[in-house]
């Protein structure tokens, strides 16, 4: 198949839509979640819009703050368009298996986000981040079975990075876990602690480590495929 019939075939691939297809397409999550977002955000660019237009009027020239005012009225209806945009990809991923992770890999700034590095056969899971600020084991499962995979996963941290800050969350919505709404802004207020260069360089050490998974309860579905072995090596 060429590269035209693989586009056709996934017309609703958001990396391959043009950027008016993609706003169309948030516009649609976040009018499916909050009827009224996209009113207010025209009320709000219209809004600012008027002002502008008064203190054309009262200050002048009028001439001068309209454009100013369009411009400014765009930008206004923008910042809130994103931030309902945010509110309903929140919802669509909240209590989805894998939450944790998609708020991870979008973390804005050098960071370097590996899921799933550790899981038991209750599907409890650990993801590890790792920044400025050091190593981020983050998981999401069962509170009174998520300590116990997360110290495990901090102590094998600890043997190749002893003196680097590991900071742990747990994401859900019991006691002492950090709604995934939170997430990303109780990793962005942690202190910086580490350069780049050490930063690439821990990330190297942590790849090396093999990942601590179980398989699931249960029977393994028919559909499921197995790992090929590795072919040997000719000398």
């Amino acid at each position: 198949m060429n590269k035209r019939g693989a586009q056709a075939s996934n017309p609703d691939d958001p990396a391959s839509m043009g950027r008016i297809k993609q706003i169309r397409l948030v516009a649609g999550l976040v009018r499916k979640q909050n009827p009224k977002a996209l009113p207010l955000v025209a009320l709000a660019g219209v809004g600012i819009l008027a002002v502008f237009v008064v203190l054309g009027l009262v200050i002048g020239p009028i001439w001068g703050f309209i454009p100013l005012g369009v411009l400014v009225g765009l930008l206004g209806a923008m910042v809130l368009f994103g931030r309902f945009a945010q509110s309903a990809q929140y919802s669509a991923i909240e209590g989805q298996p894998g939450a944790a992770a998609a708020v991870l890999q979008n973390l804005r700034g050098p960071w370097t986000t590996t899921p799933a590095i550790a899981a038991n056969r209750n599907m409890d899971v650990v993801h590890r981040t790792v920044g400025k600020p050091g190593v981020i084991p983050v998981g999401e499962g069962s509170p009174t079975r998520l300590p116990s995979l997360l110290a495990a996963e901090k102590k094998r941290i600890a043997r190749i990075a002893s003196q680097v800050p590991i900071y742990d969350f747990q994401v859900g919505d019991a006691e002492g876990q950090v709604p995934i709404r939170q997430l990303q802004k109780k990793i962005m207020k942690l202190p910086r602690n580490l350069k780049g260069q050490a930063v690439a360089e821990l990330n190297y050490r942590l790849n090396a480590l093999p990942q601590q998974l179980q398989m699931p309860k249960g029977p393994i579905p028919r559909t499921a495929r197995m790992p090929k072995a590795p072919r040997p090596r000719l000398r």
